[in-house]
C-alpha cells in the first residue's frame, strides 16, 4: 500500500447525513446532470474519504450515477501509512459491512435512484469491502474492486448475485496477481459467478490520480472506461 494519502491532512468530505448501523452516519453524494441515475456506492481507501475519493464520486456523477460514498471512518482521515493501518484495523469488516449496508438503505430511498440494485466501487480497503459487501447484500448488482485488499479471510460468496469487474496491477505487491487465480475459482466455485479481473502493467493505488508517485494515467484510463461500461451495462 501506499505510505502518503491522496490528499494529506485533508478533511474529510461530507454533505449527507443518513441512519446506519444504529448511528448517523456522513456520507459525499454526488449527483448526475440530469439529476436522476442508477445508484452508485464508492468505498474509500484506508486514508479515509480523501479529495481523491470525492472526485471519483463527482466522476461517476457526471456519468450519469447518483454516487454516495460513505464517510467509514466518521470524518477522519489518516496522515500517514501508519495512522491508516490503525485506522483500517479498529474498522472490523463486520462493522464495515453494516455501515455500507446502511448507504444502500439511504441510496436506494433516494428518488432521484432510478435502479433496483446499485453498483459497489471501492480502491484498496474498500475494494476488499465491495467483495464482502457483494457477497452479503443482494442489493448490490455490480461490484467493482480496485486492487482491492481483503481483510482476514474471503467471505463466502455462495449468496453472491452481483457481478464483478477487478482491476488489479502487476506490479502491486499487496495483492500478487498469483492469488488472483485462486480467488476467481473460489467466487465461481461458491457462487457460479465468474469475476472479470483484470491486470494492468501498473502498481497499488494506479488509479490514484493524487499520487503521481503510483498513478499511472493510461491503465486509469483503460480501467476507468471499462468501469462505467460495466456499471451501465448492469445497472441502467
Amino acid at each position: 500500500m501506499s505510505e502518503t494519502p491522496g490528499s494529506t491532512g485533508a478533511p474529510a468530505h461530507q454533505n449527507v447525513t443518513f441512519p446506519s448501523a444504529g448511528t448517523t452516519a456522513h456520507g459525499y453524494l454526488a449527483l448526475p446532470p440530469s439529476g436522476r441515475g442508477p445508484g452508485v456506492i464508492v468505498i474509500q481507501e484506508w486514508w479515509g474519504l480523501t479529495d481523491h475519493i470525492a472526485d471519483v464520486t463527482d466522476r461517476l456523477a457526471k456519468e450519469g450515477f447518483v454516487a454516495l460514498a460513505p464517510d467509514l471512518y466518521g470524518g477522519n482521515v489518516a496522515h500517514d501509512g501508519a495512522e491508516a493501518l490503525r485506522m483500517m484495523r479498529d474498522l472490523p469488516v463486520p462493522r464495515g459491512v453494516e455501515l455500507l449496508s446502511g448507504a444502500v438503505d439511504h441510496l436506494l430511498a433516494l428518488p432521484e435512484v432510478t435502479s433496483a440494485k446499485v453498483g459497489s466501487v471501492g480502491f484498496c480497503m474498500g475494494g476488499g469491502f465491495v467483495l464482502h459487501q457483494a457477497a452479503t447484500d443482494p442489493r448490490v448488482g455490480a461490484a467493482v474492486p480496485f486492487y482491492g485488499v481483503l481483510q482476514g479471510e474471503a467471505p463466502d460468496f455462495s449468496g453472491l448475485g452481483a457481478q464483478i469487474l477487478g482491476h488489479y496491477g502487476e506490479r502491486d505487491t499487496s495483492i500478487p496477481v498469483d492469488s488472483l487465480g485462486a480467488l476467481a475459482d473460489t467466487i465461481r466455485e461458491q457462487s457460479g459467478i465468474t469475476p472479470d479481473f483484470r491486470v494492468y502493467p501498473a502498481g497499488h493505488a494506479f488509479f490514484n490520480d493524487g499520487r503521481p508517485e503510483a498513478h499511472d494515467p493510461e491503465s486509469s484510463a483503460l480501467a476507468w472506461r471499462a468501469t462505467v461500461d460495466f456499471l451501465h451495462a448492469r445497472l441502467g
